[in-house]
């Protein structure tokens, strides 16, 4: 994906969605600089799912546009939407299970190489495929499980290797859906920190509902509570915001100030 300079990595323009009568994004507006880290964050309910799955092209708007590097990407299917350079990871790991990392890491890599749907070729005689697959893995720090089954890795690993499969094919664009649910707290400590690493030069767009997570990584924050988007600011900014605190963050901001985060 190729950008003009000062185009926004990602734009939502009056985006809407409905389903039947009920509606459910109600004309967002977002724009998101290359290499920014934007947390979207809301109550249950708000609309976040739904608006992942209009970016990546599970869901087709019913109104307004998806802009990709300034390049219109609604009613592009998923995978058409990936090879243009965005990537996305769900809240449900999504990995192959009988497959060993070093193998699940190779599939990913595959399109991004030229390979595509080619069967003529032994993948172990493929050096590019195999030395990114390798290099994917020292990244997650997975080097040491190169052979292990996907299946038999703890969460936190299996985590770490979609996140891996979700970069391996090069995107610019990296949608996380709530990446460090269901871990312990040293293991979200430990992901976030990942999730910079391999997120370096890269735009990031998180659903999270981890308070710690989302002021510690993001360079802005997205709140978004009814289909809308009622603040989009620094992380300080958005503490301070009443309208916010109102209507998501009040108890939760008062029980870290009161802890002395």
């Amino acid at each position: 994906m190729t950008t003009v300079e000062n185009t926004p990595a990602l734009e939502l323009r009056d985006l809407r969605k409905s389903f039947g009568k009920t509606d459910i994004i109600r004309g967002v507006n977002l724009a998101v600089n290359p290499g920014e880290r934007v947390a979207i964050i809301g109550p249950n309910g708000a609309g976040k799912s739904t608006l992942f799955n209009l970016i990546s092209g599970r869901f087709e708007p019913s109104s307004g546009d998806v802009m990709l590097g300034g390049q219109r990407i609604n009613g592009l299917k998923p995978f058409e939407i990936n090879r243009l350079g965005l990537s996305r990871s769900f809240q449900i790991t999504n990995i192959f299970p009988k497959l060993s990392v070093f193998e699940n890491l190779r599939c990913g890599v595959l399109w991004s190489l030229g390979y595509k749907y080619t069967f003529l070729k032994f993948l172990a005689n493929l050096k590019d495929a195999n030395d990114r697959a390798e290099e994917l893995m020292r990244m997650i720090h997975l080097e040491r499980k190169h052979d292990t089954l996907a299946m038999n890795l703890t969460y936190a690993e299996q985590r770490a290797l979609e996140i891996g499969i979700t970069i391996a094919g090069g995107a610019q664009v990296i949608l996380l859906d709530e990446p460090t649910a269901g871990m312990s707290k040293s293991e979200t400590s430990r992901f976030i920190e990942l999730i910079r690493e391999v997120t370096v030069g890269k735009t990031l767009l998180t659903v999270e509902h981890d308070m710690g997570v989302v002021f510690g990584l993001a360079d802005r924050i997205a709140v978004v509570v009814y289909g809308e988007v009622v603040a989009f600011d620094t992380p300080e900014a958005v503490r301070a915001n009443p309208r916010v605190q109102e209507a998501y963050l009040g108890s939760v901001l008062a029980d870290q100030q009161a802890a002395g985060h």
